[in-house]
C-alpha cells in the first residue's frame, strides 16, 4: 500500500493544480450548462454539472484500468522489470511536476497519440449538445474524458506503472477527483475559481512537491536495491 502512496498523491496534486490547463479546454464544454435557458437556477446547474464530471472522471478510472492492466501483463511475462517500471514511475511523476511548476512541455508528445482516436469519438459529443437532461451531461463527460489532453495522457503513464487494474483505477480516479473543484466551479459559472491555482507561487510549490513524491517513488526501488547489494 506504501508504494501506491506517492503516486496517488502525485495524481491528486497534479489534478488539483493541472486543472488551472484543463480549463483552457474543458471549461467551454463544461460552461455548456450556464447556456441552456432551462437551467436558469445555480441549484438547477448543480446535478449537470456533478453528472457531467462524473462522467468524466468515470472515463479517467476506465482509461486507468486499461493501462494498467497493459503493465500488469508487462511485468507478469518479465518479473524482473518490476524495480525498473517503479522507477520509471517516479521518472514521470518528476516530469508532471516540473509540467506543473514551469508548464514545461516535455510530455505534450504523447497528446498527440490521442488525436486519432478523440476523431472518431467527437461526434458523439456533437449529439449530446445541447444539454438538456441528466443523461446527456453523463454521456458528454463520459466522451470529454478521452478528450487527447497531455496532463491526463502523463497521469496515464503513472497509472501504467501501478501494473495493477485496480490500483490504476485509483490513480485515474483521484486524478478525476482533483480536477473537481476547478472544473465544477467553473461549470457554475465561478470564472475566478482557478485564480488561485494559476498564481506563479501555488503553482512553483505544488508542482516542487510533486516532484520530491516522484523522488520518493525512486528512492524506495534504489534502497532495495542497494539492501540488497550490501
Amino acid at each position: 500500500m506504501s508504494e501506491i502512496l506517492p503516486l496517488l498523491s502525485a495524481a491528486l496534486l497534479a489534478g488539483l493544480l493541472g486543472s488551472a490547463h484543463c480549463l483552457g479546454m474543458c471549461a467551454g464544454i463544461s460552461g455548456l450548462f450556464a447556456v441552456n435557458a432551462e437551467i436558469a437556477s445555480l441549484r438547477a446547474q448543480l446535478p449537470f454539472a456533478l453528472a457531467y464530471n462524473l462522467g468524466r472522471v468515470c472515463s479517467y478510472a476506465f482509461l486507468g484500468i486499461v493501462v494498467a492492466t497493459f503493465g500488469s501483463v508487462i511485468v507478469k511475462t518479465s518479473p524482473g522489470v518490476a524495480g525498473a517500471v517503479r522507477l520509471l514511475s517516479g521518472a514521470i511523476i518528476i516530469l508532471v511536476g516540473l509540467k506543473v511548476a514551469f508548464d514545461i512541455r516535455i510530455l505534450n508528445i504523447v497528446e498527440r497519440m490521442g488525436t486519432t482516436l478523440w476523431s472518431r469519438i467527437a461526434p458523439a459529443a456533437k449529439r449530446l449538445v445541447p444539454v438538456t437532461s441528466l443523461p446527456r451531461a453523463l454521456g458528454l463527460g463520459l466522451v470529454w474524458g478521452w478528450l487527447p489532453c497531455g496532463l491526463v495522457y502523463s497521469v496515464l503513464l503513472i497509472a501504467a506503472t501501478s501494473a495493477q487494474p485496480v490500483q490504476g483505477a485509483f490513480v485515474m480516479g483521484i486524478f478525476g477527483l482533483g480536477t473537481l473543484p476547478a472544473m465544477l466551479l467553473t461549470g457554475l459559472g465561478a470564472a475566478k475559481t482557478s485564480a488561485f491555482m494559476r498564481q506563479r507561487g501555488t503553482r512553483l510549490g505544488m508542482g516542487l512537491l510533486i516532484v520530491a513524491l516522484g523522488v520518493l517513488t525512486i528512492a524506495m526501488p534504489v534502497s532495495r536495491l542497494l539492501q540488497v547489494g550490501g
